[in-house]
């Protein structure tokens, strides 16, 4: 394509943007609609898979050490605990201590006598992953110097069951959505097309190849995408913080809600790919029937 060819195509697909003003208006809208509905998805999976992991931390395994095991000879198995590649970390328990979690916040007149020399040195154990907590229990119970391991697997198993889920269910909803919004802004720009059949079938009776008919709606499509990726990342700016906030106040601290900052460049990233991918590709899949002239 000449240099010359390729500059009057480059301003044609400009000015067609303001040209069919309301069509292009359309396709702006239909594309912010789509891929806020698609942002606003993935963020709330994204941050329903955090409070996930929060509770995930918070579930921990305690490792009992043999009750005639001093307190030194304890916190020597707890280099054999460290050694697991499933443990992120094992906090060290004294008797004492343990005694104190023990009675809590009841009457302390309904413990007297109790000495913490009844209870066991104990490790309190947060894992990597609370998928493998079957396999790491089992581990931990084959160290020598354990006495006990108690570790609730069935909560461990639905835990990690359900981070899948939802990491599976975040994508394939996303590519669903993400090609219906192809579908929906393609017919949207053949709509706008419409107006334009006779001028492109005169171009191609005169001899104009498919590329030179294609390459303004090239243009025109990247533009469109972006500014549907521009808008759609400052709509879903404003709307996440609003939900946020509003999470806040409500004094939920069960649910994870992460600040936007922290989400901002993976999320305009998604809208300048979703944005230029939709524009780009919905326009020349709205072409290719009216090049067949």
């Amino acid at each position: 394509m000449k240099h010359n060819n390729f500059g009057y195509l480059l301003g044609e697909g400009f000015r067609a943007v303001f040209k069919h003003g309301f069509m292009s208006f359309a396709a702006i809208s239909i594309t912010v609609a789509c891929l806020v509905i698609i942002n606003s998805f993935l963020l709330i999976c994204y941050n329903l898979n955090l409070t996930v992991e929060d509770v995930q931390k918070q579930t921990r395994i305690v490792v009992c050490i043999d009750e005639n095991y001093t307190e030194a000879q304890s916190k020597s198995v707890g280099s054999d605990i460290n050694l697991l590649d499933n443990v992120a970390n094992a906090e060290f328990v004294p008797r004492a201590e343990a005694l104190e979690i023990f009675m809590g916040d009841s009457d302390r007149s309904l413990f007297d006598g109790l000495d913490p020399q009844s209870m066991r040195d104990q490790f309190e154990i947060t894992l990597v992953d609370n998928a493998k907590i079957s396999e790491t229990k089992a581990e931990l119970e084959s160290i020598t110097g354990v006495a006990v391991v108690y570790a609730d697997v069935e909560v461990g198993n639905a835990l990690a069951t359900i981070r899948t889920v939802l990491y599976i269910a975040s994508l394939a909803i996303a590519a669903v959505l993400l090609v219906v919004s192809l579908i929906i802004i393609s017919n949207t720009i053949r709509l706008a097309m419409l107006d334009r059949r006779e001028e492109i079938a005169i171009m191609k009776m005169v001899g104009a190849t498919n590329s030179f008919i294609r390459f303004p709606f090239f243009v025109e499509g990247f533009i469109l995408g972006f500014f549907g990726a521009v808008l759609s990342f400052f709509i879903e700016w404003g709307l996440y913080e609003l939900i946020r906030k509003a999470v806040l106040n409500t004094g939920l601290k069960v649910l994870t809600v992460v600040p936007f900052a922290e989400v901002m460049m993976p999320m305009a990233v998604i809208c300048a790919v979703a944005g230029f991918f939709i524009g780009i590709f919905g326009s020349l899949m709205s072409i290719r029937r009216f090049l067949k002239v």
